[in-house]
């Protein structure tokens, strides 16, 4: 039951910010969200009770996140190099691990970026287009855990996440792509049945991935959730791993139709 309630009213707050703020407040939104998702992703990288110095890392996320939700933008390639330079700093300087200082410099593109990209997305395409990629993330999450539930008896990443099963995830493939073919094209005049079909493919491809991406990473600091921040769900990165990597491909689209 908490579960419940907690999920509903998440979704009922993720909902009204979608319909309700305004472009400055959703992107503002947006960096919160990040900030705290980054937060939880440093957490679990130092498990190991080593200090985090983990505020340039916010930091990195947040101008990250607000960069890339702008309506008009800038070279992308000044944020690669801002977070280079901060990766080199934290190796010859501050005597982090290669393997550490990479894992905490893949924070701003791992969970900045998709966020603002998320509030592009509503800049781009409107309230409606924003609500049809969370839809479609959500069908295919649904379909996933449905699809395994009756259909499941292949496991696809035993190692990582023994529930997840082959027939699940080519579950959630199907309905995601079936979902968005029919949908977009009601949502966005100018795309196509097929390039819609191929969109919802690669949302649904990239979710698990997202999913056991977060899951990899939870294994390996031995925890079972990235915090304890929403009742029944765990942390906010919990929610939103499979957004994080399906928001890219949906923007990416976005731009170039």
């Amino acid at each position: 039951m908490i579960r419940l309630v907690s999920g509903v009213a998440l979704a009922a707050a993720a909902l009204a910010a979608i319909l309700l703020l305004p472009p400055l407040g959703l992107r503002l939104l947006a960096c919160g969200v990040a900030l705290v998702a980054a937060g939880e992703y440093l957490r679990v990288l130092h498990r190991d009770g080593r200090p985090a110095r983990g505020l340039p890392v916010l930091l990195l996320v947040a101008v990250t996140c607000w960069w890339m939700a702008a309506p008009v933008r800038g070279d992308v390639l000044a944020l690669l190099l801002l977070g280079l330079a901060w990766l080199a700093i934290e190796v010859v300087f501050q005597g982090q691990t290669v393997e550490r200082a990479a894992a905490r410099f893949l924070a701003p593109w791992y969970i900045g970026m998709p966020l603002g990209m998320l509030a592009a997305v509503q800049a781009t395409g409107g309230r409606a287009a924003t609500l049809l990629l969370i839809a479609t993330v959500v069908v295919s999450d649904s379909a996933q855990y449905y699809a395994g539930r009756l259909f499941g008896r292949r496991p696809l990443a035993p190692a990582i996440s023994p529930k997840k099963t082959i027939e699940g995830a080519v579950g959630g493939a199907v309905l995601a792509t079936l979902f968005l073919a029919l949908a977009g094209p009601r949502v966005l005049p100018a795309a196509g049945v097929l390039s819609m079909a191929a969109v919802g493919l690669a949302i649904a491809a990239l979710g698990i991935c997202g999913d056991l991406f977060e899951s990899r990473l939870k294994r390996i600091a031995g925890v079972k959730d990235s915090a304890a921040l929403i009742p029944g769900h765990g942390g906010l990165l919990d929610r939103i791993d499979a957004l994080l990597f399906a928001t890219p491909a949906f923007y990416l689209y976005l731009q170039t139709t």
